[in-house]
């Protein structure tokens, strides 16, 4: 089996910042990537960010300049350090990996959610 636990999340001004971790565990070859997505109520679910096992990153347009996505790659973890917070960014964020559970065998996995709320 494999997991993903995700923290961090809560609620902040507008302007403020917060930093979401992720962290995979189980039966665990290696990770290819992992990612952050985010959905909001009513809203379609969106790519946040996603970076590579070589630390090759991409982000939204939306959060690009506010958002920075890191891994340590020994802890099988994931961060999304988010500054500058708009009430747009409001919403539940997800954590994404593509984890290897055997050499030729790639499975997607999802984290619970965590929900990030930006308001005065």
């Amino acid at each position: 089996q494999v997991q993903l636990v995700e923290s961090g999340g809560g609620l902040v001004q507008p302007g403020g910042s917060l930093r979401l971790s992720c962290t995979a565990s189980g039966s665990i070859f290696s990770i290819y990537s992992m990612a952050w997505y985010r959905q909001a109520p009513g809203k379609e679910r969106e790519l946040v960010g996603r970076i590579t096992s070589g630390a090759s990153r991409n982000y939204a347009d939306s959060v690009s300049g506010r958002f920075t996505i890191s891994r340590d790659n020994a802890k099988n973890t994931m961060y999304l350090q988010m500054n500058s917070l708009k009430p747009e960014d409001t919403a539940v964020y997800y954590c994404h990996a593509e984890v290897f559970i055997g050499t030729p065998l790639r499975i997607p996995c999802w984290g619970q959610g965590t929900q990030v709320t930006v308001s005065s």
